[in-house]
């Protein structure tokens, strides 16, 4: 944190969630898609323009940060300030609130533990992350130690995704989160 704040930027676990998923999404192209039920085609989309359920005096939106894929942790950081701002000020433009491709909901921000995200047409998938607590768990030596855990839901479309494409994303998700330092091993 003490590096964050050297450079202005408030650092929380938000953007190491954003950064994690867009680096999983990367394996898993297909929930970074749109359907088109019209046309029933689905269109793969480069960038992770990946949203962020907000609740704000105007309701809950949902403005996305541009093409995560290219930024780092700290300019994840500096987006989320900036939308969280202008979400309350209730000046979010119409370039924050379109364009998204997948989206997660912060239910643990206000409390919640689980949830059944709703997906944002044309989006395929979204996240619901619940609040983190801490529960005692076993060590690999057998020992009781006090650990973080976020409970996640996920929805996804099944005409374009299935059950177990959605689990090995959330495993890789996952695995990027307990482990941050393999963040590295993906970064371009």
């Amino acid at each position: 944190k003490a590096a964050s704040e050297e450079r202005g930027v408030k650092l929380s676990y938000m953007p190491f969630i954003v950064k994690a998923c867009s680096l999983a999404l990367m394996h898993f192209p297909g929930l970074n898609s749109t359907y088109n039920v019209e046309a029933g085609t689905i269109t793969y989309r480069a960038s992770h323009n990946i949203g962020l359920a907000m609740d704000t005096p105007m309701g809950l939106l949902v403005p996305n940060i541009k093409s995560v894929q290219q930024l780092s942790v700290f300019d994840i950081a500096q987006e989320l300030t900036r939308l969280h701002h202008l979400g309350l000020a209730g000046k979010l433009s119409t370039q924050d609130l379109s364009g998204g491709t997948f989206s997660l909901s912060n239910i643990g921000s206000i409390g919640g533990t689980y949830a059944k995200p709703v997906i944002l047409p044309p989006e395929v998938a979204i996240g619901a992350l619940g609040k983190i607590y801490t529960v005692p768990r076993y060590s690999a030596d057998m020992a009781v130690v006090p650990t973080p855990v976020m409970n996640v839901s996920w929805s996804a479309d099944h005409r374009c995704i299935d059950g177990a494409t959605m689990a090995r994303f959330s495993n890789m998700w996952k695995g990027y989160l307990e482990s941050p330092a393999s963040m590295l091993l993906d970064l371009k």
